[in-house]
């Protein structure tokens, strides 16, 4: 979604508070993750996805809120967040992003609130660590979708060392690394895969803030790496600003941002790996509605069509037939993607 049209769809629920949809239904609470909407990526997908569900299932859903977050807060501002939509009688009510899940999962803004409203059925968008009766973990094999970014980087690179910058080093983080790395091995033995990141603190992790991931991007490329594939949310546009000074390439995450960066970046983004967090989104709305909530954990994947990969730019047309073939032996068993790098 262009960051404009989402920040004016965000600005209208919040202000007013709930929108309309019927005289009667569910009330569905929305708790952006750090950075909030016209990330051009994970909370713009979140939206998305409140957004189709408020359309095509407007019988059933009576309003809709969507809270955003600062860069700031701490895990009470975060619990704060949650009680108040449960309170306000919202349910379901859904977190976006791993950090309502905290460093105690047991003692996380998203445990404490799912205690404290134990009626409110709760979904968590990026975590499978906080479990209870009442919480849907919605979570993605990040890895099997970054083992196919891998071997682009490997065909695409000429140095034959290639990079990824996170956001910080988190387990998430660590998934996409595993499978970057494996994907990029296989087609290229030996060749070099490093790793930095914007943030040293995992308890401060900043999906926002281009600055730091451009420094870490550019200590790649200076290190010999022509193709980064950034995993740092909306702050990875500090990796395309990066490439661009270093005349190399990079690689997108979240949405396809060949489509969403400035036209200045786009030439050198190859690709992004696209996360189906919108349908993620729906589907758990639509499970609520026709009261199929199941606590747990929901995986999406490359056979959903949870994970994708875009092809904007016609950057690696050459290599649709090669990513397929391993696609389909990723969801054929053939090929197991390691879940971590350690």
């Amino acid at each position: 979604m262009p960051r404009l049209a989402a920040a004016l769809v965000v600005a209208l629920l919040v202000a007013v508070g709930a929108v309309a949809c019927g005289s009667s239904g569910l009330k569905v609470g929305l708790a952006y993750a750090i950075g909030g909407p016209g990330d051009d990526g994970f909370n713009d997908l979140a939206l998305a996805g409140l957004n189709r569900a408020q359309k095509q299932l407007s019988g059933s859903i009576s309003s809709v809120r969507a809270l955003t977050a600062r860069s700031d807060e701490t895990p009470e501002d975060q619990y704060r967040r949650l009680t108040l939509l449960c309170e306000s009688g919202y349910d379901p009510v859904i977190a976006v992003g791993f950090t309502y899940a905290g460093d105690d999962p047991s003692d996380s803004p998203l445990a404490r609130a799912a205690k404290d409203c134990p009626h409110t059925r709760f979904g968590i968008v990026d975590d499978d660590s906080v479990r209870a009766g009442n919480v849907a973990n919605l979570v993605f094999a990040d890895q099997q979708g970054a083992y196919l970014m891998g071997i682009v980087a490997a065909e695409e690179s000429v140095t034959g060392t290639i990079g990824l910058v996170g956001a910080c080093d988190v387990p998430v983080v660590d998934r996409f690394l595993a499978g970057y790395q494996a994907g990029a091995d296989r087609v290229r033995p030996g060749v070099r895969v490093l790793d930095g990141y914007a943030s040293s603190d995992p308890s401060s992790c900043d999906f926002t803030d281009p600055g730091p991931a451009r420094t870490a991007a550019a200590r790649l490329y200076a290190q010999g790496a022509d193709v980064v594939f950034q995993v740092a949310g909306g702050a990875g546009t500090g990796v395309f600003q990066a490439a661009v000074d270093s005349g190399a390439k990079a690689i997108g995450v979240d949405t396809d941002q060949y489509r969403t960066a400035p036209p200045q970046l786009r030439p050198v983004i190859l690709t992004s790996l696209v996360k189906r967090v919108d349908v993620a989104v729906y589907d758990f709305i639509d499970q609520v509605v026709a009261h199929r909530f199941r606590a747990g954990v929901t995986r999406y994947d490359l056979a959903d069509d949870g994970l994708e990969y875009a092809t904007s730019g016609g950057r690696i047309t050459d290599l649709v037939p090669v990513l397929d073939a391993y696609r389909k032996k990723i969801i054929s068993g053939a090929i197991v993607v390691p879940a971590s790098s350690r």
